[in-house]
């Protein structure tokens, strides 16, 4: 793929996650913005299970009702939180996938990419050490929502790759976006067994030898040669062969 070509499919990712460090949440006076910054900030410090409506007020420098009047109540602000972190990473994870020329290489990166950053305070707002990340609580309190949106992620890449070849003809490509999702969260919550899940060279050869090539163009293969004079008989080896009955009767 052409440099060109490789940023047009990042920006039609791009528009799909929002710009980064942008939030879909900013209303025209930036409080909305405030109130998520701020909520970040306090269950940073606080947790999910500590977080309350009156400390993201205090954070944010604006009034109770202020945050109400943005979000209805408290489940409405972690949800938003929530799709903020997940918009954050998604925005990350194109960045490096763009400059990949190949549907294996993007898929690659970004198996390499949630390895490496799963854990990352800035991208997936670690909580504090008695809870989970923030990204593990996304996958498993909106999981849903995470893989409709991966799913949407990975079909301007698929497209792209149909149009150089690299899939066979007929490849459904919102399934084949959904089995890649799969795969990669399959990396973010699944221990590995066969080669090690912390180092990038290994995830990417695994990811090249297994998880794409099932999507690729089947090789044409041409029938074996058939000798039509001479037959082949498959012998079960359970069963015994005429003439190893007749030496067990003889010896009887």
């Amino acid at each position: 793929m052409s440099s060109r070509a490789s940023a047009s499919v990042g920006a039609s990712v791009g528009a799909s996650v929002g710009v980064a460090g942008a939030s879909p949440f900013a209303g025209p006076d930036g409080t909305e913005e405030r109130i998520l910054v701020a909520a970040e900030k306090c269950l940073a410090r606080l947790g999910l299970a500590r977080l309350s409506l009156t400390d993201v007020a205090a954070q944010a420098g604006v009034s109770r009702g202020a945050v109400y009047l943005h979000f209805a109540d408290r489940r409405a602000l972690i949800d938003a939180v929530l799709t903020r972190a997940a918009g954050r990473f998604v925005t990350r994870c194109a960045e490096t996938v763009s400059r990949h020329d190949t549907l294996v290489d993007q898929v690659a990166e970004a198996a390499v990419f949630i390895r490496g950053h799963q854990s990352d305070k800035v991208l997936t707002l670690r909580l504090p050490a008695d809870e989970e990340s923030l990204f593990a609580t996304l996958l498993t309190t909106r999981l849903e929502r995470v893989v409709e949106e991966w799913v949407d992620f990975w079909i301007p890449y698929l497209t792209a790759a149909a149009e150089r070849g690299e899939l066979r003809d007929g490849v459904d490509h919102r399934q084949a976006a959904e089995w890649i999702v799969r795969m990669m969260l399959s990396f973010a919550i699944m221990p590995a067994i066969s080669f090690d899940n912390d180092r990038p060279a290994q995830v990417r050869a695994f990811v090249r030898s297994f998880i794409v090539d099932g999507l690729g163009p089947r090789p044409e293969v041409e029938p074996p040669d058939m000798d039509t004079n001479t037959t082949t008989t498959e012998v079960n080896p359970t069963i015994p062969t005429n003439t190893e009955a007749t030496k067990r009767g003889q010896t009887s």
